[in-house]
């Protein structure tokens, strides 16, 4: 199983927003190849974190995939594409970027060293690290 990271600013679509969603929702408006390749290669039933951007900057919670990559339905050109989440598990506490960049073993995560990449993949043990972090079981 491969896992992800998928950001959002919070004024425009936030965890909360996912949660009161109640069920899958596209994630849409990315418009960067190398994020699209990135849900391109996802599966149903992948994990994935919800990350806070902008001011925040901080892990919410564990997101699904639900829906593999189709048409993007914000836009009418045909090489974007999104992939549909859904809300899974909040994390009891969120994770900041700050608490990320100080733990030694997370050093080589792609949100430490490529933080403007909005969807991006998530190394397992990165996985099992942030989840126990947020306390969440993973």
């Amino acid at each position: 199983m491969a896992y992800w990271l998928f950001k959002s600013e919070p004024g425009t679509w936030g965890w909360e927003d996912q949660v009161k969603k109640g069920a899958p929702e596209q994630w849409d408006g990315v418009r960067n190849y190398q994020a699209r390749n990135n849900m391109r290669e996802m599966k149903v039933g992948e994990l994935g974190f919800f990350y806070h951007s902008v001011n925040e900057k901080r892990i919410m919670g564990v997101v699904r995939v639900a829906a593999e990559a189709h048409p993007d339905s914000t836009t009418d050109d045909e090489r974007w594409e999104c992939v549909d989440i859904e809300a899974v598990k909040p994390f009891e506490t969120p994770i900041t970027l700050e608490d990320i960049k100080v733990h030694p073993e997370l050093s080589d995560m792609v949100l430490v060293n490529n933080s403007r990449l909005s969807v991006q993949p998530v190394a397992e043990k990165e996985w099992q690290i942030i989840c126990k972090m947020g306390g969440v079981t993973p």
